[in-house]
């Protein structure tokens, strides 16, 4: 079977995701975290709106600081309006953090430079002209953009859009994924084991965590056995509520690979048939309509690097993000041999040392495609060109990072 090269399969599942981008919904403001902005944040409003104090002191004219005493005409708390209150020359206003400058102010002399006697407010170290005063709009403008459309919401996003008067935030709407893990073999948390052949399956809380870390929903389709009606049913269902379904085994040529015979029986729409990859070549992804179906194989790892390879450019697609692989640069610290005629993703090391990532893979164990300890640690996937045989140390490689530097 020829195999499509790794990077075509990635441009055509890009490609493949027009018209289904873009959903949102409204999100309470603490509710936000983690999630995308769907909309500019734009100021209605400047900030400050008025020109305020930004510490505790009294409201004077810069110039009157020659006068070297003031006179105390009036007090002005924060949130006080008072518009007849009026600073003239000779007198001062006892204004606090928050409050706005009276008319007349120029400068806002703090209580620790002054001196006070029942209405005298005597000067002992003047300030310069303007100090401690907030222009207006010294935050921001009105009509100004603070935070773009697909901006990733932290505190300080929330923050600023409580700022702004939000309570309702357009955010982009979590991709609903859900996972199947397939074999008759495989037992479910907490089964116990019956027969030496029985293993615990893995993939589908691997995958699940991934997903979810990545900003998707999921449903846990649980375990179906190697019979074709039920795996169909299990997808079938799973259709209707979610927009990408996993599905775990049964994708390569073996005497019981159903899955890859159910989802052609499906008619679907074939975005990637097998890929030039390792480990992972026989994935299978497909539409049904709108919605996604990733058949991937059975083995713990190779499951888990085809979700970071293929199923995270979509779930950020869907989110507003950016669907390209957050790869970085790194110095390799050791010599690696190619280990396949494919594009290779292999598990290494990542490390920042003096502001620079280096890898290497001490502890990584090689064999088959079920290492799942192989991504314990500050592990990433170490990208081996198509044509490269050999990487000698020293050389700056790619390498997407997971568990660390996300």
């Amino acid at each position: 079977m020829a195999f499509k090269d790794y990077d075509k399969t990635i441009e055509d599942l890009i490609v493949s995701m027009n018209g289904m981008l873009g959903l949102s919904e409204n999100v309470f403001l603490t509710d936000t975290l983690g999630r995308v902005l769907a909309v500019d944040a734009v100021a209605k409003e400047s900030l400050p709106l008025h020109v305020t104090s930004a510490m505790d002191g009294y409201a004077i004219r810069f110039e009157d600081q020659e006068l070297g005493a003031l006179r105390l005409s009036d007090r002005l708390p924060a949130g006080t309006f008072k518009e007849e209150s009026k600073v003239t020359k000779g007198t001062c206003i006892k204004t606090f953090t928050g409050s706005l400058m009276s008319e007349g102010s120029d400068t806002l002399i703090p209580i620790e430079n002054v001196e006070v006697d029942g209405e005298s407010v005597k000067i002992i170290t003047p300030v310069p002209f303007g100090f401690a005063v907030r222009p207006i709009g010294e935050s921001y403008m009105e009509g100004e953009v603070l935070i773009k459309k697909g901006t990733k919401i932290t505190f300080s996003e929330v923050g600023v859009l409580a700022e702004l008067g939000f309570v309702q935030v357009p955010v982009f709407s979590k991709p609903r994924v859900g996972i199947l893990a397939t074999g008759s073999e495989i037992l479910d948390l907490g089964e116990p084991k019956i027969t030496p052949a029985q293993i615990r399956s893995s993939n589908h809380v691997t995958l699940e965590s991934i997903v979810k870390t990545h900003g998707g929903v999921v449903t846990r389709l649980g375990i179906a056995r190697d019979d074709k009606e039920v795996i169909k049913k299990k997808i079938v269902e799973a259709l209707k509520y979610n927009d990408i379904i996993i599905t775990t085994g049964g994708v390569s040529v073996g005497d019981y690979d159903f899955v890859k015979d159910v989802i052609k029986g499906m008619e679907p729409e074939y975005i990637v048939d097998g890929a030039s990859v390792k480990p992972g070549r026989h994935i299978k992804i497909v539409k049904m309509g709108e919605k996604y179906i990733f058949a991937l194989p059975g083995f713990p790892y190779s499951a888990a690097v085809m979700c970071f390879l293929y199923i995270l450019p979509l779930l950020r697609a869907m989110q507003g993000l950016s669907s390209e692989a957050p790869y970085v640069e790194a110095v390799i610290d050791e010599e690696y041999k190619k280990r396949s005629p494919y594009t290779e993703f292999t598990a290494c090391n990542l490390n920042l040392r003096n502001g620079k990532f280096y890898v290497d893979l001490q502890g990584k164990k090689t064999g088959s495609s079920a290492i799942m300890t192989n991504m314990l640690g500050n592990s990433a996937l170490l990208r081996v060109e198509f044509e490269t045989k050999l990487i000698i140390k020293g050389e700056t490689v790619k390498v997407l990072p997971m568990n660390s530097f996300l």
